[in-house]
């Protein structure tokens, strides 16, 4: 089939109104926050969780201690949000880093893609590093976030908990 004159200049009318609808349905989908215009872009599908993220309380894992928070730093840059978060222990070299692109935010989720590090707890030399997606996530009403892979790495839980 060869295209006619007049079909290249109804796609040439057509083009630019499909593009606005399909924008203008991209952002009532995400609740009119941010919508993805690239694949490398933070897909946003929940504002409130948005805000938690932003507002977060810090972190803990449960080897290095419950009661003083790792510090939390979430950033956007161009439609995408990076994470970085640390909690070293005071007591000792017990250390837990998490560095990377959070890459979709949802109703009481988000995916996190990027290296998780865990150092010298709960017993010294024992390490841990992965560099993939993980998940988070809040379950039975509780005030964080909480890693959903919990034996990554050997055969102990960790409990890595993003408090808002």
């Amino acid at each position: 089939m060869v295209p006619t004159k007049a079909g290249i200049a109804l796609c040439m009318l057509v083009a630019p109104i499909l593009a606005l609808a399909v924008s203008s349905s991209a952002s009532h989908a995400t609740g009119g926050g941010e919508s993805p215009t690239t694949a490398d872009q933070t897909r946003i599908l929940d504002k409130r969780n948005t805000e938690r993220l932003l507002a977060n309380k810090g972190l803990t894992l449960q080897w290095i201690d419950w009661d003083h928070r790792g510090t939390a730093t979430v950033t956007r840059r161009a439609g995408v949000w990076s994470l970085h978060r640390r909690q070293a222990d005071v007591n000792g070299p017990g250390l837990l880093a998490l560095d990377g692109t959070i890459t979709e935010i949802g109703p009481d989720y988000f995916t996190f893609q990027g290296k998780i590090t865990i150092s010298n707890t709960p017993d010294p030399g024992r390490t841990c590093s992965a560099d993939k997606t993980w998940h988070f996530a809040v379950t039975q009403n509780r005030r964080y976030y909480r890693l959903r892979e919990f034996e990554w790495c050997d055969s102990l839980t960790d409990y890595v908990d993003i408090y808002f």
